[in-house]
């Protein structure tokens, strides 16, 4: 008799470890998956404006010199306007 409890013993133990695994391992895995997910996006997210930040700066001096080839052109039209221009009577 003392086999036949001792082997009821054990499957109620077993059924319980199964029952608790069985709840408690899709809760544990969701909650690492969140875990890794919400620790990836910002990470990402700060890799991604770490990259439009360095290409801001790369336009700065590309700014620059788009700026002193548009002065340059003003000046080059100006003074062909100006050429181009009759010129008033010295009266």
């Amino acid at each position: 008799m003392e086999g036949v409890f001792e082997f009821g013993l054990v499957v109620a133990i077993m059924l319980a470890v199964g029952t608790f695994l069985m709840f408690m391992v899709p809760v544990a895995l969701a909650n690492f998956r969140k875990a890794n997910r919400v620790g990836r996006e910002p990470s990402s997210d700060l890799e991604a404006l770490h990259g439009e930040l360095d290409e801001l700066r790369s336009l700065t001096p590309r700014m620059a010199e788009l700026e002193e080839r548009l002065d340059f052109a003003e000046r080059l039209l100006a003074q062909r306007d100006a050429e181009r221009l009759p010129r008033g009577r010295d009266d």
